[in-house]
């Protein structure tokens, strides 16, 4: 049996977008990874991040928002920037660890100017679909991710 690849997610605030993916990862792919996220900051648990998780049967809600500093000493075989500010920000990790930007929007800049919460979920629902077809693929997609970003 191979040993399970340590992909750490990371974004902005750790509240919503690497969330979801630590959240897809352990929920469809928790026999080959061990999730991980964590944020350049932190901003708490987004409530519509982890509402629209469980309408796709994904519990997040024990999940805690996390700074990267916190997970210095896993050693990673990838770290997946999930926004363009926590690419450009992306501390360094010793060892091998592979940084693979993969961006996705940010559903609360999004919904910011939604009329409802009804209209704001609809973004926070097309981002976590996303991130789960993403997720699917998981390892192949990093590799095309690598190959596409050089």
């Amino acid at each position: 049996m191979l040993p399970k690849l340590k992909i750490l997610f990371l974004c902005t605030g750790n509240s919503c977008r690497s969330q979801m993916a630590e959240g897809w990862a352990r929920h469809l792919k928790g026999d080959s990874i061990e999730a991980y996220s964590a944020g350049i900051e932190t901003h708490g648990l987004n409530p519509l991040a982890v509402r629209v998780m469980a309408e796709a049967g994904v519990d997040v809600s024990q999940q805690r928002s996390k700074h990267v500093d916190e997970l210095r000493d896993v050693p990673f075989d990838y770290v997946v920037t999930v926004c363009d500010h926590a690419h450009e920000s992306c501390p360094l990790f010793p060892g091998r660890a592979k940084v693979v930007h993969v961006g996705f929007d940010d559903p609360p800049r999004l919904a910011r100017e939604a009329k409802t919460e009804e209209d704001a979920l609809r973004h926070y629902r097309r981002v976590r679909d996303e991130i789960r077809a993403f997720v699917k693929e998981l390892p192949g997609a990093l590799e095309n991710a690598m190959k596409q970003g050089s």
